[in-house]
Formats: structure tokens, sequence, C-alpha cells
């Protein structure tokens, strides 16, 4: 699903340079639920903006779904991430004044779907987290774990292959945290592919796969089988092969 090839990624400020990726190599198969992490400055959240379309690589090649995302231009770079994939982010990203059900209909009307589906589909997106009772609710009438919740039915309900969430535990006191890790391991379940940012060993131990960043290299790439009871499962070739949702439709279309 995920094909990165010899990336690499330099910032130039002024006269001053800093090669932030060197180089990396990693495959990411569809079902996976993998953990990125690594110290401060390691090149974990680059890596992340490069796999979710938000920044470009300088060399090497990047195929998503079989298609090579590499060279494609800002608007088709956009049509990707609005269609295939959802981001969770540390910060939640809510609209202040906003209800739940309008938070998370609010990609579908970007995408030009009608009020009448936008309702349906964030309605039935908010029970599937498990808050069909907190629809009409504005985000501070919200609990943390509720507001992240509501911005991982926002992140699902376009139908991606391929969820993004940066540090997403982070914000969240122990038992919120916990609870959107059981919703994660849900969601794996259902064989949707996840790919977190973390410096959180609790969160890394929930996924099926760490990867390990130092100094813009991969040093570590282990697959084990996480707290929750997700079905993926080593075939003892070094792929993962898993028990799939039904694929989604293919970049670009």
């Amino acid at each position: 699903m995920i094909e990165l090839k010899d990336i690499t990624k330099t910032y130039h400020m002024g006269t001053q340079s800093l090669t932030v990726l060197k180089g990396i190599s990693l495959e990411i198969n569809q079902g996976e639920y993998v953990a990125i992490v690594g110290p401060s400055g390691s090149g974990k959240s680059t890596l992340m903006n490069i796999i979710g379309c938000l920044d470009t690589l300088d060399t090497g090649s990047y195929s998503l779904e079989g298609t090579d995302v590499s060279a494609m231009s800002d608007d088709d770079l956009a049509r990707v991430r609005s269609r295939h994939i959802g981001f969770v982010f540390q910060q939640f990203n809510l609209l202040a004044r906003t209800p739940a059900i309008k938070q998370v209909a609010l990609p579908l009307m970007y995408q030009g779907v009608g009020r009448a589906e936008r309702t349906e589909r964030a309605e039935a997106m908010l029970k599937k987290v498990g808050l069909g009772d907190r629809m009409h609710h504005k985000p501070d009438e919200l609990s943390g774990g509720q507001q992240q919740r509501v911005a991982i039915a926002r992140a699902l309900v376009v139908n991606p292959s391929l969820i993004l969430a940066d540090e997403p535990t982070g914000n969240l006191d122990s038992s919120s945290g916990a609870e959107i890790l059981a919703l994660f391991d849900n969601l794996h379940d259902q064989g949707i592919t996840i790919v977190t940012v973390t410096h959180s060993n609790e969160v890394a131990e929930h996924t099926r796969r760490t990867v390990l960043l130092r100094d813009g290299l991969v040093t570590s790439d282990k697959r084990h089988n996480g707290v929750g009871n997700g079905n993926s499962h080593s075939n003892g070739t070094g792929k993962t092969t898993s028990v799939q949702a039904a694929q989604p439709a293919a970049v670009g279309e």
C-alpha cells in the first residue's frame, strides 16, 4: 500500500541546510497498524508529512496504493489527501462554535457531497465512535477524549484507505487515552490501515509493528502482537497478512 524508496528531505534556511531524512525505505501493507517512533529531531514528523502528502520529498520515490505520488502537483496531492487519507492530530483541530455533526460532515462538503448524504454519513460515523448522543454538542461541551473521537470520526467519514495519527493521545488523560487506543484497536480489527507517530511507549505497544527512526534513518523495524486482539500476523516471510475490509478506491480515482 505504502512504498517509500530512498527518501531524502533537506530544509534550507538562509545559508544553512538541514537534511532530515537520509534515505528512508519502508513498505507498509494494507491493514497494518504501525507506530513510527524516535527522539525529537529523528525525522518522524517529516516522514509522516510526506506519507500524508502534506510535504514533498527531494529524492527517491513514494507510491501509495500502486500510484506514484512523488511528482504530483499540489492540486493532485490535495485530492489524494481529501479522498484517501484521514488525519488525527494531537490538538484535535475542531472548530470552536461548530457542533460535532457539522465538524464530521465538513470533509464531505469539500468533496461536493449533498447535504442529506453528508448528514447521514456523519451521523453514522459518530455512532461508530460512540458519540451517537453527542452529535449536536460543541467542543467546549465535550471532554478531551470525546473531542478526539469527533476528530477520528471526521477522519473516517471519507472512507480513507489510510489513517495517519500524530500523537493521538498526547493531550488526553490516561483514561481518555486508553479509550482512544481501544478505538484504534477496533478500527484496525476492521482492516483499516493506521500509521501513528508517537513518543509514547504505551501507544507504540498497542500497534502491531514499530519502526524506529534516529537521525533520519530507520534503525529498527519490528513486528509484534500489540496489546489489542488485532487480526494481523506475520506469515514468516517478513510480510504481514491481514483480514481486510472492503478495498477503497485507487488513488487518482
